[in-house]
């Protein structure tokens, strides 16, 4: 345990010495919120993986193979296909627009009233996002270090929180292009195999295993669809990936590195999936399957691969807490702050933002002490996106008839449903996003139409 200590210490030091090199080169807004718009084809690839793959995608998939067999990854999928579409399709006119934030697309098509009110959406969604991979991280530290679950949450969320307010999106970049690399190698090419060379190796598993474990569907294509209209359109809308994308030095390094993260992002999730199958075998009856991902690092790895393996998972889950997190700051910086009477200035100093960074850290922190489930908090970020965001910004795309009221009431009441059905019927639910969705249209065609306004041609993006 001392040797797998050590190896965790030494990670989290070369991500603080990363976060400070990163401050150097995080002089102007500009720099700190999109490094400078100046990233090429390696660390974009790594960086908008790293983004992606968090909690949910480690943990929860993990868990999900437990549950479920291979089938657990189409989160990860959904996730994956959603990269690869924001990448082919949106990426060269995102490019083009020289914006900071998803609201303010919104705001050139309708009124600053419609960039405010989606800005206090993206918030919540950025902020549950953050602290996702937070909670996992208290997750992994508490099974495998022992230490009380609110400890390992300071402890390691704070970590996250430094180093992404002293340098922003270059400390971001910077420590994503590692973690990628750690969480490759520790994840895929070393805890995979072990796990399942652990279990008996592939005949034992299949042996061990029903047959639905090895069915690409037994999850069910009531949760598979629901998956898709959650995630694959949540990276469509989402502050965090556009962040990333606007990164970007070229349009086709935007394009082609961007797809290539999607298809990681796909491979990554049946890597997972296979670990919660190799796990389901050496622990049948665990009493918390959300501790399904720790417990099999615990048992399958010799000390200092154990370590290696929990860096890795870190790595994951601060990536995309650090992503949450910066995305949340740049909206609340952004979008909210000069509502209520602050400056804004323009290319000069990062200042402010790293001030709102580490505001937007400390609500990250104490949202994640008291919710506990990484996929249920998932869900609920997403949700409340796609319900309250995605039709007003197709419509404000492709509708030349959408109006600012349309936009409003589609954002209140998509996002409202979605919420009264999650606590109705629950986080796993699928009615959330159905009825959030379905009402969101209805509001906005028929307001819209309704609205007595000049006609104003669509934003083009294209």
């Amino acid at each position: 345990m001392a040797l797998d200590l050590f190896v965790v210490l030494l990670y989290v030091a070369a991500m603080l010495a990363l976060g400070w090199y990163g401050m150097r080169r995080a002089k102007t807004r500009e720099d700190y919120l999109v490094a400078g718009r100046n990233l090429g084809p390696g660390f974009y690839l790594g960086t908008m993986a790293a983004t992606v793959l968090g909690g949910a995608s480690t943990i929860g998939t993990v868990r999900l193979g437990y549950v479920h067999g291979i089938s657990g990854f189409w989160l990860c999928a959904a996730l994956g296909l959603g990269i690869i579409g924001i990448s082919l399709f949106l990426a060269k006119p995102l490019l083009k627009l020289k914006i900071y934030t998803v609201t303010q697309v919104l705001e050139r098509r309708y009124n600053p009233t419609a960039r405010h009110a989606s800005a206090a959406i993206m918030l919540v969604y950025a902020l549950m996002i953050a602290a996702t991979s937070t909670i996992a991280i208290g997750t992994v530290m508490e099974v495998l270090f022992g230490m009380p679950f609110w400890t390992a949450i300071l402890i390691g969320g704070g970590i996250v929180v430094l180093y992404s307010t002293i340098g922003g999106m270059w400390s971001l970049t910077l420590t994503d292009i590692v973690q990628f690399m750690i969480m490759t190698v520790g994840l895929v090419f070393v805890l995979m195999p072990l796990s399942i060379a652990d279990a008996g190796g592939w005949d034992a598993l299949v042996a061990a295993l029903p047959a639905s474990a090895f069915e690409f569907t037994a999850i069910g294509w009531d949760t598979i669809v629901t998956y898709f209209l959650i995630y694959f359109f949540g990276i469509f809308i989402g502050q965090d990936i556009w962040q990333r994308v606007f990164t970007a030095r070229s349009e086709r390094i935007a394009r082609v590195a961007g797809s290539a993260a999607g298809i990681y992002c796909v491979l990554y999730g049946l890597a997972m999936a296979l670990i919660g199958m190799a796990a389901k075998v050496l622990l049948p009856e665990l009493d918390n399957v959300n501790n399904a991902f720790a417990s099999v690092v615990q048992i399958s790895l010799p000390d200092g691969i154990r370590g290696l393996v929990v860096a890795a998972a870190l790595a994951a889950l601060m990536s995309t807490a650090s992503a949450g997190l910066l995305a949340a700051s740049t909206t609340a910086a952004q979008d909210l702050w000069p509502l209520l009477g602050g400056r804004d200035e323009a290319e000069g100093s990062a200042h402010v933002n790293r001030v709102f960074t580490l505001l937007m850290g400390l609500a990250t922190l104490g949202i994640a002490l008291v919710v506990s489930d990484v996929i249920s908090a998932l869900t609920m970020a997403y949700n409340l996106l796609v319900g309250g965001m995605l039709i007003p910004l197709l419509g404000a795309i492709y509708w030349k008839r959408a109006s600012t009221a349309g936009a409003i009431s589609s954002m209140a009441l998509g996002s409202l449903v979605a919420l009264a059905f999650m606590l109705k019927d629950g986080l796993d639910a699928n009615t959330p996003i159905y009825y959030g969705l379905a009402v969101g249209v209805a509001s906005f065609v028929v307001i819209s139409l309704l609205s007595r306004r000049k006609e104003v041609p669509a934003a083009r993006l294209a």
